[in-house]
């Protein structure tokens, strides 16, 4: 993806090099996500844990119509030969999960036009997410992609986990010189988990194509959520005059007239294009979308996402659609 440089107005002696900006300390980040979002987000939670991340059980609790996303390993053949439609098995749901989180820290996650940066945002979604997480026993691990997979994360249990892996976010280098490729980190994740788990996929989706088959298999085997990161600026442009556009991956760059409103106005289109492709590729997936901007508030959107969560699983139980004797 691209961002923007200011375009000097005259030839000036090369700078010394940047010192590197110093990293946040984990232990007081996630204190601030305590105070500020976790407080916020207390009692909201518990009615909906079930349902925004579901277990796996062993017990058979029930027998329902075979809907669409249905994993087709649950179906009850006996009860469909009999009802001449599919059937699935339900089953008492085990509270504990193992959730992984797929941490997209390429290049182009270093872009922020707002207060915070896209790599900063993923950060604290995922503390906020991990430590919702361990606080009822659950366990979290991480695979973090940088130029590849790099490192894994091994799951476990408590804050000290959710400080560890926060840590470790912050140590890691970016990917720039190395175009995304989120298929090669989802194929590396549907070979490493192998008991069923909750996976969020915490990316920009500024990737080579190619990704949604890999998506879509790791969707049938494990519950999956996308966490998408962007910021205003990648949709619509602002007339700033004369900028050089860098593209944050490769180092490509090139000079474009932002006040030209042709230009501005085919930017934005671009950008609505894509948004509605990515839209339509992560439903097809069949994958929920918990969209986060850099301008955005944290709890704001957690709880935009819980009440999505919430609408389409009534709506799959038969709850939350209209009255079909109202529609006869």
């Amino acid at each position: 993806m691209f961002g923007l440089l200011r375009l000097p107005r005259r030839k000036a002696p090369a700078p010394a090099p940047a010192a590197e900006p110093p990293r946040a300390d984990p232990e007081r980040v996630l204190r601030r996500l305590e105070w500020t979002v976790l407080r916020r987000l207390d009692g909201l939670l518990q009615g909906d844990y079930r349902t925004l991340f579901r277990g796996h059980g062993i017990d058979l609790a029930d027998l329902r119509e075979y809907q669409l996303h249905d994993d087709v390993r649950h179906i009850d053949w006996n009860a469909t030969a009999r009802m001449r439609t599919p059937y699935v098995r339900e089953f008492n749901e085990d509270r504990q999960i193992d959730a992984w989180f797929l941490l997209d820290l390429s290049g182009s996650v270093d872009f922020g036009s707002q207060r915070v940066r896209k790599r900063a945002l993923s950060a604290e979604l995922t503390a906020v997410l991990a430590r919702l997480l361990t606080r009822n026993g659950n366990r979290v691990g991480a695979v973090i992609y940088r130029s590849g997979p790099d490192e894994v994360v091994p799951a476990r249990t408590g804050r000290r986990q959710v400080l560890h892996l926060l840590g470790r976010m912050a140590r890691a280098a970016d990917g720039a010189g190395r175009e995304t490729s989120l298929a090669e980190l989802l194929e590396f994740a549907y070979r490493l988990m192998r008991r069923r788990s909750a996976v969020f996929v915490v990316s920009d989706f500024i990737s080579r194509p190619g990704w949604e088959r890999a998506l879509s298999l790791l969707a049938r085997r494990h519950e999956t959520v996308a966490v998408r990161l962007f910021d205003p600026l990648e949709l619509e442009l602002p007339d700033l005059g004369l900028v050089v556009m860098q593209d944050a991956e490769t180092g490509e760059q090139m000079l474009v007239d932002t006040h030209d409103a042709g230009f501005r106005r085919r930017f934005a289109q671009a950008g609505a294009g894509r948004e509605a492709a990515l839209r339509a590729a992560l439903a097809g997936c069949g994958v929920d979308c918990l969209e986060a901007a850099t301008d955005d508030r944290l709890d704001e959107a957690l709880l935009r996402f819980m009440r999505l969560r919430k609408r389409r699983s009534q709506i799959a139980a038969g709850t939350g659609a209209p009255a079909r004797k109202a529609a006869q």
